[in-house]
């Protein structure tokens, strides 16, 4: 038997899908959207190929944790310089960049490698229930 190896996509080939984050747990929400940004729920699916469609999350900042996560979950950075490390807690980096820690769940989800770049480019957050990309006629994904 011969292996099939797909074509790569193209803009214009790529779907869109809109998500609503609010109420779903950070984890379970960010594993679907990871899966739909690789492409992994296609059946041509590849690894070495970017085949995955865009997202769009509406109410990026409205998902649930269970626990005590929101106050003991801490979110790393360092600013380069000698004991420059820097943690904040989830509650905290709500208030000042509302959907980063979205994008932190979804990004630790995808490769590490060149492809990241470009799927993480195709995730779109959006804090409210508006998004501007209504001209794609995106489709809803339930959870």
């Amino acid at each position: 038997m011969k292996t099939i190896t797909p074509k790569q996509l193209t803009g214009a080939e790529r779907k869109w899908y809109v998500i609503d984050a609010k109420g779903q747990t950070l984890g379970r929400l960010s594993t679907v959207i990871a899966t739909t940004l690789r492409g992994k729920n296609k059946v041509d699916f590849a690894s070495h190929m970017d085949n995955g469609d865009n997202v769009i999350v509406i109410n990026a900042d409205k998902f649930a944790v269970t626990g005590n996560k929101m106050t003991q979950k801490l979110y790393h950075r360092h600013t380069g310089y000698l004991g420059g490390l820097i943690s904040t807690p989830l509650n905290k980096l709500l208030v000042k960049k509302p959907t980063r820690a979205l994008e932190a769940a979804v990004s630790g989800m995808l490769p590490k490698n060149k492809l990241r770049s470009d799927m993480m480019a195709r995730l779109k957050l959006f804090s409210d229930a508006e998004h501007t990309f209504a001209a794609q006629k995106p489709e809803t994904i339930t959870l």
